[in-house]
């Protein structure tokens, strides 16, 4: 037992701690819940937010960017932050599975609480029974594979006949679809090029709307009707 122990701690293993300490304040997981919709917002607005000075937030954010899950850009006097990139929203996404909620405290949180868990971004991709629904759809028809891991050739016909550009999705580098666990349908929801390049067109086309200043989106009355007839998207019940 000694010996895979001491085999296991050489030079594959991962050294969480950095990682840990990260997220190891309420203030900095107050950001990173902001930024989780794959927004940029200013150090002032996420202050604002967490309910501490500038000089509190500069530090807390300089925490997040030593770890590597946040990335910074000046813009003259102000410095605007967002999650490093998709595999950081991916991996804080599946870790709410470990995480208990935040307390809820008030009428507005619980609504709050309610509209995240029916829809939402996920990063840049829906999550939520929204993002739920939409998966189902797409593998139900069959243009992707129950494990969200592959678009079939039927698939690449109607995204396109749909106005999404496989083809060009397909020339990065980012892998064209893959399952994103959703930490509050406790299963997984589309992520990947495709995932985000079917938001995209949705919030386009103005059949679902993002909530200001955070992750919830809405489906507009037009976008009820054109969900379940061009996308065959079973709207979910807003409960």
């Amino acid at each position: 037992m000694r010996r895979s122990i001491r085999a296991y701690s050489g030079g594959m293993s991962r050294d969480f701690s950095g990682i840990g300490h990260a997220l190891a304040a309420p203030v900095r997981s107050t950001f990173l819940n902001l930024l989780m919709d794959g927004s940029t917002r200013p150090a002032s607005e996420l202050a604002a937010s967490a309910g501490v000075s500038a000089s509190t937030a500069s530090e807390h954010l300089a925490v997040l960017l030593d770890a590597g899950l946040v990335s910074c850009l000046p813009r003259g006097r102000q410095r605007f932050y967002a999650l490093a990139d998709a595999g950081v929203a991916s991996a804080l996404e599946q870790l709410g599975h470990l995480c208990p909620p935040s307390p809820v405290v008030g009428y507005r949180q619980s609504v709050a609480a309610r509209d995240l868990a029916h829809a939402r971004f996920c990063y840049d991709h829906l999550a939520g029974r929204l993002g739920i629904a939409l998966s189902t759809a797409l593998t139900g028809n069959g243009w992707i594979d129950p494990e969200l891991t592959a678009l079939t050739p039927v698939g690449i016909r109607q995204l396109t006949e749909r106005g999404i550009d496989v083809d060009a999705l397909g020339r990065t580098r980012r892998p064209l679809v893959r399952p994103c666990p959703d930490w509050t349908e406790r299963r997984p929801h589309l992520g990947g090029a495709v995932g985000a390049a079917i938001a995209r067109r949705l919030t386009e086309q103005q059949w679902i709307v993002r909530r200001p200043g955070g992750r919830g989106v809405d489906v507009t009355s037009a976008g009820s009707a054109a969900l379940g007839s061009v996308w065959n998207i079973g709207i979910p019940t807003h409960s």
